[in-house]
């Protein structure tokens, strides 16, 4: 279970892929979020009337991630150069976003060989729930992994998004019908 301290800033930006919230801890960025995905925290869930952590359009950090974003969503940037806070995760969930962050732009893996390379080839249902509940999309990149027949399976920001993003770096051939490169 992804837990969060209600202690956290957080800013709402829009993308060309939809709004994300950003969130940050004093130790770093913690989340960053379509505003309508799956597993959004119960601080930025939308039925509340405003998030319940204090929005902070100007800190330096989700300032940086806004731009970083931007960037990455235009093509100008491949990769993300933020201190990141994944303190909220359970030691696996953990083990597994820290396992996204090799996988370099471009390429994809599948969840059995991610599961493989933890060391846990018995967990890839576990290792696909982690990587479901990564709380740093983009920054953390989760789209980069497959089902093991290549599939487009289990993004919660959406496979739409999914597909967009894997285009974006290059990695499906022939755009959103296309089938992955190896």
């Amino acid at each position: 279970m992804t837990t969060f301290s209600n202690d956290l800033v957080c800013t709402r930006f829009s993308t060309p892929l939809g709004d994300m919230y950003a969130a940050a801890s004093n130790q770093g960025l913690v989340g960053l979020w379509f505003h309508d995905q799956k597993h959004l925290p119960a601080q930025l869930a939308p039925d509340l009337p405003h998030p319940l952590w204090r929005m902070e359009d100007d800190h330096p950090v989700l300032t940086k991630a806004r731009d970083q974003v931007r960037e990455f969503l235009a093509g100008e940037r491949r990769d993300f150069d933020l201190p990141l806070d994944i303190s909220a995760g359970t030691p696996f969930q953990r083990s597994v976003w820290q396992a996204l962050l090799h996988i370099p732009v471009g390429k994809t893996t599948t969840y059995g060989a991610l599961a493989r390379q933890l060391g846990k080839t018995q967990a890839m249902r576990a290792v696909g729930a982690a990587v479901g509940r990564n709380p740093l999309s983009l920054a953390v990149p989760c789209h980069r992994v497959l089902g093991q027949d290549g599939s487009l399976t289990g993004y919660a920001g959406g496979l739409t998004r999914k597909t967009a993003l894997l285009t974006l770096e290059g990695a499906l051939a022939g755009g959103v019908h296309g089938v992955p490169k190896n």
